[in-house]
């Protein structure tokens, strides 16, 4: 996975402490950008999720993800202008690195279709048919983690 870029950080955060900046990358890109129904957005999970939060070197809010206790990944948004620079790669690593270390049940998302690319690089694999969720198509992903090398014994 990228590293950290000098001019940004990722860090794991609370709906109780980063609200604000959560909810502002969220508003900005399924809201106001792909159109989704705020009413759609903002669910009762996000109080029981664990966030991570990419901001610059200012604290300005880049992108954010969450990981809900059933494994799943989701609300990953990453502001159009800072796309392609790794941060989507970076908020991922750190959720699956979270769900490995803290034991949660395998990591699955809802990705949108238009983005199963990044979610195949990034080691998930597709599960059944493309559905409609908040009015755009989405696949069901679940995380097909490499396998370690085998260590020689010799």
């Amino acid at each position: 996975m990228p590293e950290a870029q000098a001019w940004c950080r990722v860090r794991r955060t609370s709906w109780g402490q980063d609200r604000e900046a959560l909810q502002w990358v969220r508003e900005q890109v399924f809201v106001l950008e792909q159109g989704v129904p705020r009413e759609l957005e903002w669910d009762a999970r996000d109080a029981q999720a664990i966030h991570v939060l990419a901001e610059d070197v200012t604290g300005r809010p880049l992108g954010t993800a969450r990981l809900l206790p059933s494994g799943q990944i989701g609300r990953m948004a990453v502001l159009p202008q800072w796309r392609k620079r790794g941060i989507g790669s970076h908020l991922l690593h750190q959720l699956l690195q979270i769900a490995r270390q803290e034991h949660f049940p395998d990591p699955w998302l809802n990705s949108q279709s238009a983005v199963l690319g990044f979610y195949l690089r990034a080691g998930f694999a597709v599960e059944g048919e493309e559905f409609i969720e908040a009015g755009i198509p989405h696949h069901r992903m679940s995380w097909q983690p490499h396998p370690e090398p085998a260590k020689n014994k010799g």
